[in-house]
């Protein structure tokens, strides 16, 4: 892995740190690859990219992220923990009867998750209508930001919300698409070629470089939503 993020957060935690956290959280459902595939992703946005702390997450101007890759949330609470959302001393409970840490996040039980995630094809419009949502209350600086699986395009909900962006010119709607070749149905010219059908403004970049990570999420499109595809080794390999 690429490891050109900043040496340390807020917390102290530095990117090498979080395979550790993430080994605390054991048990038979982890959905390995499914966690793995979106750590590097998750680390940079979180820790250059996204305008939100443990002490703004209730903040009305504060950036919101979305993950939609839901059923493998291991690196999602390492990062929060690491960001001081989460302690790390809950982190082994994760799949416990009683652990707020269940194998889909809940946003009422673990502080800074937006959405209640896990079913494909939700988040995208879950994050569509949040965009949408800002707008009308004339909020134009907070971004929203979500996470999905290239799998989840197997499921239509996705492609009437990739459109419907497009048309409705959501320029604070911004998708990170984890490509580990898991989806069913391919598309001709890679999969942002599905976005840029629909307006988007698009970058493809390898989802374990930082920097071509940190590049690609803080490019200008203005007037159009932006989709940032992350390739990763396939989920099999």
């Amino acid at each position: 892995m690429t490891t050109n993020a900043p040496a340390t957060t807020a917390t102290g935690t530095r990117f090498e740190g979080l395979p550790a956290l993430m080994s605390l959280m054991t048990g038979d459902e982890k959905h390995g690859p499914a966690a793995t595939s979106t750590l590097d992703a998750l680390w940079v946005l979180y820790d250059r990219v996204l305008r939100v702390t443990p002490e703004t997450a209730q903040a009305q101007d504060r950036d919101r992220f979305l993950l939609s890759k839901g059923h493998g949330p291991m690196a999602y609470y390492a990062v929060l923990a690491a960001k001081g959302f989460l302690d790390p001393q809950v982190l082994p409970s994760f799949g416990g009867y009683d652990s707020p840490l269940g194998h889909h996040p809940d946003r009422t039980l673990v502080p800074g998750v937006e959405i209640a995630s896990g079913s494909l094809g939700h988040g995208l419009p879950l994050a569509v209508g949040t965009a949408l949502g800002l707008r009308a209350q004339g909020l134009t600086g907070p971004a929203v930001w979500v996470l999905v699986g290239d799998a989840e395009f197997d499921e239509g909900s996705n492609a009437e919300a990739v459109a419907f962006a497009g048309a409705y010119g959501l320029d604070r709607l911004h998708v990170v698409l984890i490509d580990n070749s898991s989806a069913t149905h391919g598309w001709r010219g890679g999969v942002a070629e599905r976005f840029a059908a629909e307006g988007w403004s698009t970058a493809t970049v390898d989802g374990r470089d930082h920097e071509a990570l940190y590049r690609a999420y803080t490019a200008e499109h203005p007037g159009r939503p932006h989709v940032v595809v992350a390739r990763v080794e396939p989920k099999n390999s």
